[in-house]
Formats: C-alpha cells, sequence, structure tokens
C-alpha cells in the first residue's frame, strides 16, 4: 500500500531542494546545516508528540511546539544557547517562506516566527599577531610537494581572509596571476567579490599552479586545492592540515601561537590587521564579504578592548587621590563658616 505524502513534506522538500538554492541562492552548506535542524526536529516529533515523520502535517505544528522543541535540543541533546539560535533561524526561514506557500495558516506561522532567539554570552574574537601567523606559515616543509601546497593553502586563507567553503571551491580559472594580482571568490549566497591579492603570496600561489600544471586549459575549472587522488579538499581535510602546523608552532612559542586555531581565526586574524593598520571598516567589510558594515564592527570593538587593556598596562597615576574635606562634609555653608 502506497503511503499518503503530507503537505509537511512536500513544503519541506520544495523548501530544501528549490527555494533554498534557486530563490535564495543559499551554499550547501548552510543547507547541510537546515537539513540536519529538521531531521532533529522530526526525532523530536516522533519521540515526544508520537508522530512519526510520514504522519506529520502542518496542522501538527504550532508556536508551543517549536519551543517545546528548542527546550528539547537544550535539555535532551545538551545543545548551547548559539546551537538552538542557528537551528531556530532555519525553522524561521522555513515558515517565512510557508506564508506565500500555506497563507491559510498565516497566524500560526507568524506567531511561530515571533519566537525570539536566546541571549548569550559571544566569545571574544581570537585572532593571530603577526608574528603569530609569521610563525606559522614558516612551518610547512617546502622541499616537498604536499609542503608547498599546505604553504599557498595557508597563505592564500590568511592574506585574502576566505571562508573555508570558499577556498575548497575555488578553481584555477578563480585566481588572475598577472597584476593587478587578484582573486575572485564565491561566497554565501552564491555572491561573488574580487580580492587584490598581494606579491608575497602569489610567489607561492604561482609556483604551486605551474608546478601542478593547473595553468593548463583543461585543467582551470578542476579544484585549486586538492588531495593525493586530486579530489577536491574537505572542510575536515583544510582543518586537518591547519592543526598540523598549528601543533608544530605551538611547541616552537607557546606565546605567539594559541593551540585552538581554526581556520576562521585566520580570517578575524586578516581583518584584525587591516583594522590595527587604519584600514576603513567599509573596505574590510567589501573584503571579508559581509552583507552589513555592522557585522564588521565587532572587529572595531574588539580592538577598542585591545587598546583599553594596553593603556591600562601603561597607565601612570598623576591624579592626587586625597579626598578633599568638604566632600565628606554634608553641610557646605557650616563648613564655609567653619573655615579660618
Amino acid at each position: 500500500m502506497m503511503t499518503k505524502t503530507t503537505d509537511f513534506s512536500l513544503h519541506l522538500t520544495s523548501f530544501l531542494s528549490r527555494y533554498l538554492p534557486g530563490e535564495r541562492g543559499m551554499s550547501t552548506h548552510t543547507i547541510s546545516s537546515y537539513r540536519y535542524t529538521f531531521i532533529l526536529f522530526l526525532n523530536f516529533m516522533e519521540q515526544r508528540k508520537k508522530t512519526k515523520a510520514t504522519k506529520l502535517e502542518l496542522v501538527h505544528i504550532t508556536r508551543e511546539t517549536i519551543v517545546e522543541f528548542l527546550d528539547w535540543l537544550q535539555s535532551e541533546r545538551k545543545c548551547s544557547a548559539a546551537s538552538g539560535n542557528v537551528r531556530l533561524a532555519a525553522l524561521h526561514s522555513f515558515f517565512r517562506f510557508l506564508q506565500y506557500q500555506h497563507p491559510d495558516r498565516m497566524e500560526e506561522w507568524q506567531k511561530i516566527l515571533s519566537i525570539k532567539a536566546k541571549k548569550h554570552e559571544k566569545p571574544a574574537i581570537g585572532y593571530l599577531s603577526i608574528d603569530g601567523i609569521k610563525l606559522l606559515l614558516e612551518q610547512p616543509d617546502t622541499t616537498v610537494l604536499k609542503g608547498r601546497r599546505d604553504l599557498a593553502l595557508l597563505a592564500l586563507m590568511y592574506d585574502c581572509a576566505v571562508r573555508v567553503q570558499e577556498i575548497i571551491d575555488m578553481g584555477p580559472s578563480s585566481i588572475r596571476l598577472d597584476k593587478p594580482y587578484t582573486i575572485k571568490v564565491v561566497g554565501k549566497g552564491n555572491k561573488s567579490r574580487i580580492i587584490p591579492m598581494m606579491e608575497e603570496s602569489v610567489i607561492h600561489i604561482k609556483r604551486y599552479i605551474v608546478e601542478n600544471n593547473l595553468h593548463e586549459p583543461h585543467l582551470r575549472t578542476s579544484p585549486l586545492f586538492f588531495n593525493s587522488r586530486r579530489e577536491k579538499l574537505t572542510r575536515a581535510g583544510v582543518n586537518s592540515i591547519l592543526k598540523k602546523y598549528v601543533r608544530i608552532a605551538y611547541q616552537k612559542n607557546p606565546a605567539v601561537i594559541i593551540p585552538a586555531v581554526s581556520c576562521h581565526i585566520l580570517r578575524h586574524s586578516k581583518a584584525m590587521h587591516l583594522l590595527q593598520a587604519g584600514v576603513n571598516l567599509v573596505y574590510i567589510r567589501d573584503f571579508l564579504g559581509h552583507e552589513s558594515v555592522q557585522t564588521t564592527e565587532i572587529y572595531a570593538r574588539t580592538d577598542s578592548k585591545q587598546k583599553r587593556e594596553a593603556i591600562e598596562k601603561a597607565y601612570v597615576n598623576v591624579v592626587n587621590k586625597e579626598v578633599p574635606e568638604w566632600i565628606g562634609n554634608h553641610d557646605l555653608l557650616e563648613w564655609l563658616k567653619a573655615f579660618k
């Protein structure tokens, strides 16, 4: 007997397979994250609500259901508030989509959309100093092919402040190797941006491209960085490469390298170094591919904190701490009369 297709399954399939990649231009990474949110939601509905995925209808979903799901994530799966907010963002996107696909339940969708993200303490942005970056980039063994690939990869990630997925998706055709040196990056929402490359990085990239024959026309669409099978690197693969050299650098000089350096910290580091060099936030926004300068302002706030800490360390007290006698006297007039 054939199982009846539910309205929930129809709309969810359309949302994930057509709306997000087609109309919204979402990256495969974002769509994968959204998909996992609904896997968790289906597990919750089966465990807590005794409703199997094959029977789930839109009418079963209310504001109370979503709130209970978010509480379940925190209590049963030990998700942090930040993780819960990521799941809520995915759900909000789906129910905004449903407002146009299923307007007869608009009131309920708007109730769900009114659920606010939980406040949580955002960790301070971690980043490496210039000395830390220099030490890290000294670690790849450039006498071997893999070491030269790793140096080109890490140097490009830092100099162009690219996201992991952005560098994974790059091909040789993304790079312009004649002056002015630039790289075309396709970021979130399939939006592209052109980033200038510094000559020091170009030296490593050019050598890597020539060495691997990536300048040949038939290889221009192949992955720029690949593994031993000439397959595109994965996120886990790029992170593994970075962590390898972080461990070596940390052993050599723990004063300038933190042990938990992620690919995103390389991006943060470049942004902070641009800011400290006096580059305008608007240019940094475009360099990073942020939609709004408000997103980029987090670097300015972090830098202000660093400046305050430095000022406090260098502070020399020149103010007399002795409290004037009249401050402790509530009757200033009587004090003035008694003064001789």
